[in-house]
């Protein structure tokens, strides 16, 4: 057995392909003068094939999920034109007379070795992109045929050291059923199109290419980040049951699809989805989502080497509210910095990124950026049901200096008469400690709150969360981060706004229960989610959910939380596949 990291979930069995995305060997020989025009021409004929392949996965790619994604291949497109590579390869051959393809793979390899020397996740990222581009010139120099990842003729799962833009730009979701990889993380480009794709993947997984070869039957369990190759008789039975049990309870939860979320004794709720791009809006409207919470823009800003035009935002964020529109879209502003960057703006580097130049403190510092997504936004309210939310206020200062830009880009709209809706609902998400103790001051200026508990609890307990040596000091049930809660809803309350919550903790269960209880009835999360909570809910009485939560307020611990909130959460998730299933 073997662990990764699970970056989008479900569970696939199948055959093994292995995709060799390394060149192992690079043949070198002496040429004479008069093959140097010779090499030349190969080379440029190289660049030229990679470009037009590069440009129709590209167009291909548009097709399949629109221009968002699609923008990571006008970097790799510049980088066939890029001096430093093509210039330095032809002035090494005429000078040191060696075969193109050798002085092209030296010269690569400087640049990557280069790169790679800058402890920058940006840079990182670049580095990627010359090695695919590198190895496809590569490849067509060696005449070497690349996999042709559209057009496979039977169902595989990949497995490879790491996959591509353009490898999962091709990729056949009918086809290509689940994959592994040996690098990436939860934000990687891959783990991105996984999700997007919702195709079951774990990337983080140590050395699997040398462990498998293609035909193997493999085991790739997206939940829990396990993958297990040619596995026994026994533990190949007991994932074809598990995987037939979630088949059948995917079927049986599509059922509620239409019914409403209210609990036994008739409280509605709402059950909203977060989304990353507009191609998920599909997946929103067949998981039976009440509208979009979290829409989390900074997508668009990633994985590119140029800022989005206002133009681009407008038409992404038109798209999503006239496909979702009744229902509501809260539109999150940018929350670049962090660990989110993108090389245009020229962030320096912090010392500690997280508690630093980031998302709406980021905003207020760069108007130049801020004003046209503004500007985006409020046209596309025209088109539907649109909310605009700032991450990480702190403080009330922040949310006025930021309401006092939305007002000046509604003047600039008037004098041009474009329209956008003058009644939108301006929010506030509250992820930091401060903005959660002045929540009632707060409520007085907002239109509606939503919690974004991740970075709640981070910054609650002053840990960083992806740390593993303090990792259990991340504890979502602790009782401190319900008196937080309780707080922020009790203000929203007094004020009568509504709150949300969008964090991780609103599609697990057992927080589900205890949040009830504290009166939070609007919830948003990953759509694949919704039905299961939704059958939750409506197996609860929230008078027996408030008990549960004062009972979680008064304990001591986050250990005690964790048991007693798993004890009750059992029983009612026993009582709901008894009544569903039977």
């Amino acid at each position: 057995m073997l662990n990764g990291i699970p970056v989008s979930p479900g569970i696939v069995i199948g055959k093994v392909l292995l995709l060799d995305s390394r060149i192992s060997a690079v043949p070198k020989y002496k040429i004479n003068k008069d093959g140097i025009v010779k090499e030349i021409i190969r080379f440029t004929r190289a660049l030229s094939k990679a470009k037009r392949e590069l440009t129709e996965i590209q167009r291909k790619f548009v097709d399949k999920v629109g221009e968002t994604h699609a923008a990571i291949f006008d970097a790799h497109l510049l980088i066939l034109e890029d001096s430093s590579l093509i210039e330095k390869t032809i002035e090494q051959v005429r000078n040191e007379q060696f075969n193109v393809e050798f002085v092209f793979s030296q010269v690569l390899e400087k640049v990557i070795k280069k790169f790679s020397g800058i402890n920058d996740e940006y840079m990182g990222e670049r580095v990627a992109d010359i090695n695919d581009v590198g190895r496809r010139v590569l490849k067509n120099l060696l005449a070497k045929k690349h996999v042709d990842l559209s057009n496979l003729k039977e169902r595989v799962v990949l497995v490879s050291h790491d996959l591509s833009p353009s490898d999962t730009a091709q990729m056949n979701k009918n086809k290509v059923i689940g994959f592994a990889t040996e690098i990436g993380g939860r934000t990687s480009h891959t783990a991105i199109m996984a999700r997007t794709l919702e195709i079951p993947a774990v990337v983080g997984v140590e050395n699997i290419t040398q462990k498998v070869i293609t035909g193997d039957t493999i085991i790739i369990d997206g939940v829990k980040g396990i993958v297990i190759v040619n596995p026994s008789p026994f533990i190949l039975e007991k994932y074809l049951k598990k995987r037939a049990e979630i088949k059948s309870l995917e079927r049986k939860l599509s059922r509620l699809r239409y019914v409403r979320a209210d609990t036994l004794d008739g409280q509605k709720i709402l059950l909203a989805a977060n989304i990353e791009s507009r191609n998920e809006v599909h997946s929103i409207i067949t998981h039976g989502a009440n509208g979009i919470g979290l829409y989390r823009t900074e997508f668009l800003y990633l994985k590119r080497n140029t800022m989005p035009s206002e133009e681009e935002q407008f038409n992404a964020y038109r798209y999503v509210a006239q496909k979702i529109n009744p229902q509501n879209v809260v539109i999150r502003t940018l929350d670049l910095g962090g660990d989110k960057f993108i090389s245009e703006l020229g962030m320096p580097k912090e010392m500690n990124p997280l508690l630093g130049l980031r998302a709406i403190r980021f905003c207020l510092k760069r108007p130049d950026i801020f004003k046209p997504q503004l500007r985006a936004i409020l046209r596309a309210s025209h088109y539907g049901n649109v909310s605009m939310m700032f991450p990480m206020i702190s403080g009330l200062s922040e949310l006025r200096e930021a309401k006092v830009l939305v007002e000046g880009v509604k003047k600039e709209l008037d004098r041009e008469n474009l329209p956008y809706d003058r009644n939108i609902k301006v929010g506030v998400m509250i992820e930091v400690p401060s903005a959660a103790l002045i929540a009632d001051i707060l409520a007085k200026e907002a239109d509606f709150f939503s919690i974004g508990t991740n970075d709640l609890i981070q910054y609650s307990f002053a840990l960083d969360r992806v740390n593993e040596k303090i990792s259990y000091l991340y504890r979502p049930n602790h009782p401190a981060v319900y008196r937080l809660i309780k707080m922020i809803i009790d203000a929203a309350n007094k004020a009568d706004i509504p709150v949300t919550i969008c964090g991780e903790m609103a599609g697990v269960p057992a927080s589900v229960l205890a949040l009830l209880g504290l009166g939070l009835f609007r919830f948003s999360m990953a759509s694949v989610i919704i039905p299961e909570i939704k059958k939750l809910i409506r197996h609860v009485n929230t008078n027996d959910a408030k008990k549960v939560a004062k009972h979680v307020l008064e304990l001591s611990t986050g250990k005690e939380a964790d048991r007693y909130l798993r004890s009750k959460i059992e029983k009612i998730i026993s009582r709901a596949e008894i009544e569903i299933y039977g």
